[in-house]
């Protein structure tokens, strides 16, 4: 392949999903994001810079050609920790947006020969399984072939339980896409936590004492600290949930949080990924990322059938 296929990326948040797609020598021609604060870490370390802004306010004129779309859309509506309303939320309705955009490009005959797209894992099974039913027959209408498996972070590289399904396309109806082989994890948490550790991060007595409890009322679970593989990273991480949600690791004989760098390793960002944002955004934004080595996995499994079947 002599020249770098291009992607559009889109709700590509600090840029998880885009940097996995850049690792396997794609090409990114142009991505957005809502949160400010996101977009800012993303111009921080990517070359093409994300436009921050509503897709709904987004001309489809501006979006450049591109061989791939990709894009996490917004999880909130079919996840288990949101109200999983679906479609009667409007972020819900940001899928359509996609749809739009490829139908556009279809109208002018620069439809995407590949689209990837993420979500949180109760997508398969939100409304007993109608709403995922609804996408993948939006998806064949634009002509696509539709591939969809729920993946672990964990099985690819990192020390993170991390179940999201991931939906992969492709124009030509002929190709029968097989997604990435899992692979042994070779690191745990601990080989991953950060040395001299600012205070901040340690817990008190006294807030110790709820985040170690097992709940109250009619949420009640086990919590557990220094775990091998850690709990997924949330959003609102910033909050300090109790252990049986959140991850808390001992260190020299007293518990404490993960740092935001630490958090960064466990979705697979590099050491040099930079972040000028205040604790609270840099916990939001890589507990909403995309895991880079998953998206990394995906992206060189494709590259195979384009080769092969000359996309």
């Amino acid at each position: 392949m002599n020249n770098k296929l291009k992607v559009a990326a889109f709700f590509s948040g600090c840029g998880g999903l885009d940097l996995g797609f850049i690792k396997a020598g794609y090409e990114i021609v142009w991505a957005n994001d809502f949160d400010k604060y996101a977009v800012q870490t993303y111009n921080l370390n990517f070359e093409h810079k994300a436009v921050c802004c509503d897709i709904n306010q987004v001309d489809y004129r501006d979006i450049p050609n591109h061989d791939v779309l990709i894009g996490g859309f917004p999880c909130q509506p079919f996840s288990m920790m949101g109200l999983e309303k679906g479609f009667e939320d409007k972020r819900g309705t940001l899928f359509f947006k996609i749809v739009d955009i490829i139908s556009y490009k279809k109208q002018i005959k620069q439809q995407p020969k590949i689209v990837v797209l993420e979500n949180v894992r109760t997508l398969m099974t939100h409304n007993k399984g109608e709403t995922f039913k609804v996408i993948k027959q939006e998806l064949e209408s634009l002509g696509y072939k539709v591939f969809a498996k729920m993946l672990n972070s964990a099985n690819y590289g990192v020390p993170q339980t991390r179940n999201r399904v991931f939906i992969v396309c492709f124009l030509n109806n002929e190709i029968d896409y097989t997604f990435p082989k899992e692979r042994k994890l070779e690191k745990y948490l601990q080989d991953i936590l950060e040395q001299n550790v600012s205070e901040k991060y340690f817990l008190s007595e006294r807030i110790k004492k709820t985040i170690l409890s097992n709940g109250s009322g009619g949420y009640v679970a086990k919590s557990e600290t220094d775990l091998q593989i850690a709990r997924p990273l949330t959003a609102t991480m910033a909050k300090m949930h109790r252990a049986c949600q959140d991850n808390y690791v001992t260190q020299n004989g007293k518990l404490r949080r993960l740092t935001p760098r630490e958090c960064a390793r466990l979705q697979g960002f590099p050491e040099s990924f930079k972040y000028e944002v205040s604790d609270c955004q840099a916990y939001k934004q890589f507990g909403n990322a995309v895991t880079v080595n998953v998206s990394y996995a995906i992206a060189k499994s494709i590259l195979k059938y384009i080769e092969a079947d000359n996309l």
